[in-house]
């Protein structure tokens, strides 16, 4: 069941007569599968349900089957999705299902683990609206109820736990810091998140809220590490854009083609583009399945509305019609946003580029990759097989127009300065990024039996 850590906590009273145990079910010795449970005596929160998306991706590659057919044992062995059988003796607690935004890596395991509990799933809206299409996709039908809490709101789950969705930024809309209000203090769970002051679209982060926590005591925090080795802010999505209108804005001339690739989810990112599409004069195309899902999601809860700002195509068989007809219009009249931005060998991106869809390509098109190469071996050589074919066309790319959704170094400090938690668990990054977080820690005054380095399936009881 994984190795028992026990911390005293600091300045709690004693009067608390209760158990706050945590189990770090998976995502901390590797990205991704993210899922972590609270038990406050008898009740339990879990919170997160990921997928490992190289793995999961490795095995139905393997397998040739579609995603509702996937066993679940066998995702777990692959290491696909978490291993909640450490947690099979809290299965009757459990209280909640929280996924704390809609990445994959946060929400994909719903499906395959969410049925073996009793427990209700909440998270925000846009949160709740992709997985109603993941499960709609997978031909899934949960008997979990799905319960949309809006950001900033509450939700009281008994007597001893009320559940909090405070907003935050990050690179998909209505993420949240979970918090976990306990009588022996708050829980929060901060797995993924940026400080961005100046989003271009949706709300700043509600420091005012995290000020108070610090006031009403906070416990513990598990905090989200990818970027914290970097001794720097991460810049605001608007600088994002301005790259992009930058670049863009530069191609716009001489009859060049431009195609611009990013995440799927990252609705803020998809607006500005279209945003500085109209700006150019073009007729703004969306393509591929994946877009199509996100994009709907979020018209549907009244998010954006890129109706009569964009024509978007779904399917396969369309995308090489709506290819075609570009190529037959004029390519400078159009700007392509894709699938493709990590090299998917089943992307539109990847297909034009390999010539399984048919679209001229020369030295005056553009294509633009509004993203990093997320740093896996699959992603490396999915990206250098990708721009291989690319460059011989001779097209211009540019790559990494992109800022990251994730908090570094020093916004990872100011909430730790803001909050105070007693306790630390560095989650979702790599080692040395988890080590610049107990750097921090201890150089903020923290002991070494208030930050805890979790492995996947280790307890951490936390008692007065």
């Amino acid at each position: 069941m994984g190795k028992v850590l026990k911390a005293a906590l600091l300045a709690c009273s004693c009067s608390i007569k209760m158990t706050v145990e945590i189990c770090t079910v998976s995502g901390f010795d590797d990205v991704g599968r993210n899922m972590v449970a609270v038990r406050v005596d008898d009740e339990v929160v879990i919170c997160d349900m990921g997928i490992h998306l190289e793995n999961y991706m490795k095995l139905t590659d393997e397998e040739e089957e579609n995603s509702s057919s996937l066993n679940r044992d066998a995702l777990i062995k692959a290491r696909a999705i978490p291993d909640d059988g450490l947690i099979s003796e809290w299965k009757g607690m459990v209280k909640a299902i929280v996924p704390s935004h809609a990445h994959l890596d946060h929400l994909g395991a719903i499906p395959y683990l969410a049925h073996h509990y009793d427990a209700p799933i909440m998270g925000t809206p846009y949160t709740v609206q992709v997985l109603r299409h993941l499960l709609e996709d997978n031909d899934v039908r949960l008997r979990n109820k799905l319960q949309v809490v809006e950001p900033n709101g509450r939700v009281k789950l008994s007597k001893n736990i009320t559940l909090e969705m405070v907003n935050i930024t990050h690179s998909t809309p209505h993420t949240a810091m979970v918090v976990i209000h306990t009588p022996a203090g708050a829980i929060v769970y901060a797995n993924d998140f940026k400080l961005d002051d100046t989003p271009t679209l949706g709300k700043p982060p509600n420091y005012a809220r995290l000020a108070e926590l610090e006031k009403e005591g906070t416990l513990a925090i598990f905090i989200d590490s990818t970027n914290a080795d970097v001794d720097a802010k991460t810049p605001s999505e608007k600088v994002a854009k301005d790259m992009l209108s930058d670049v863009l804005m530069s191609q716009r001339h001489n009859g060049r083609g431009i195609i611009v690739t990013t995440f799927s989810s990252h609705i803020a990112r998809l607006k500005s583009i279209i945003e500085i599409g109209q700006k150019m004069g073009r007729k703004v195309v969306i393509l591929g399945r994946s877009m199509a899902k996100y994009i709907s999601a979020a018209e549907e809860i009244s998010l954006v509305d890129f109706k009569g700002k964009a024509e978007i195509v779904r399917f396969s068989a369309k995308v090489g019609e709506k290819l075609r007809k570009i190529d037959r219009d004029g390519k400078e009249k159009y700007l392509i946003i894709c699938t493709g931005h990590q090299g998917e060998p089943k992307s539109v991106l990847s297909k034009i580029a390999s010539g399984l869809l048919n679209f001229n390509m020369g030295p005056q098109d553009a294509i633009v990759f509004s993203c990093r190469v997320i740093p896996t071996p699959t992603n490396r050589k999915n990206r250098e097989r990708l721009e291989s074919h690319l460059r011989r066309t001779n097209v211009r790319i540019f790559k990494d127009v992109h800022q990251s959704g994730h908090a570094s170094g020093q916004d990872v400090r100011y909430v730790l300065e803001l909050l105070k938690p007693k306790h630390i668990i560095p989650s979702h990054g790599a080692k040395a990024s988890k080590d610049a977080v107990r750097r921090m820690a201890t150089m903020l005054g923290y002991g070494e039996r208030q930050v805890h380095m979790a492995h996947d399936g280790q307890r951490v009881i936390l008692s007065p």
